[in-house]
């Protein structure tokens, strides 16, 4: 029996890096799995791939936010669990961040979270049903590089979500927590490392070197912890924000 045998489970932002490792190791854990994505030919890729189901979306409008949860629900009966893996990190500080980079960082790191949560919760509490739900947060929200301004303010708005939420719905046996994952190798790090740092094909490897422990952050390893605490095997874990990182908070040399 793997850890979410007889669970539906959905994967907002599942089809590239973090969440399609994701999609693939609750695949493996026995869940029925969809997930979402903009991309038609990756995520339609990856479904043939993985055996899950693709839902086109742009999670950047509420409404597809929560269309992503009835679309779930309507093909595979219901819903037991819920990632919020979708995330953006494109650059900006307090002086140069535009209102309209600003909105979009709230858009798909915080909106789109907020109204998949709603409508998987209500799916939740109608049925009286347990569930679990993950936020794929980051290490950077209890303060962050000053180039993330945008992304740190949103990240840790949906930090607060996840224990607000934890607490509000405790007594529905709905378990959510959070992921506070720090610099992992995916491919979206890659695109990101190229587009605003000026990265070449080795920045992997020196940014390995630079770490404690040899080596970045890796989605299978990230995707394993997930899939535990969407399971029963989490137990009573709620309102939890773990951190995933090799960086000690608050530790000074």
């Amino acid at each position: 029996m793997g850890l979410l045998e007889d669970k539906v489970v959905l994967v907002n932002g599942g089809s590239q890096g973090l969440g399609a490792g994701i999609v693939r190791a609750a695949v493996r854990e026995g869940a029925t799995v969809a997930f979402t994505g903009r991309r038609a030919e990756a995520g339609e890729k990856l479904a043939a791939d993985a055996g899950a189901h693709f839902i086109r979306a742009d999670l950047a409008d509420p409404a597809q936010a929560r269309d992503s949860v009835v679309r779930t629900v309507e093909t595979h009966g219901r819903i037991d669990c819920l990632v919020n893996a979708a995330g953006l990190t494109s650059r900006g500080t307090l002086l140069d961040t535009t209102p309209e980079l600003f909105d979009a960082h709230i858009a798909i790191n915080l909106r789109a979270p907020f109204f998949a949560m709603q409508a998987t919760a209500q799916h939740l509490v109608d049925r009286k049903s347990p569930g679990t739900i993950v936020n794929i947060i980051t290490s950077s929200e209890h303060g962050g590089q000053p180039f993330l301004a945008p992304y740190v303010a949103a990240k840790a708005g949906l930090a607060g979500l996840t224990r607000n939420a934890a607490h509000a719905h405790r007594w529905d046996r709905i378990r959510i927590n959070g992921l506070d994952i720090g610099w992992t190798d995916t491919e979206g790090e890659d695109a990101t490392q190229r587009a605003f740092h000026g990265a070449g094909d080795d920045w992997r490897d020196k940014a390995a070197a630079a770490q404690p422990m040899g080596k970045l952050g890796q989605v299978d390893e990230i995707a394993d912890f997930v899939v535990f605490l969407l399971s029963d095997r989490s137990g009573v874990v709620t309102g939890s924000v773990i951190d995933w990182d090799q960086t000690v908070l608050g530790g000074l040399d």
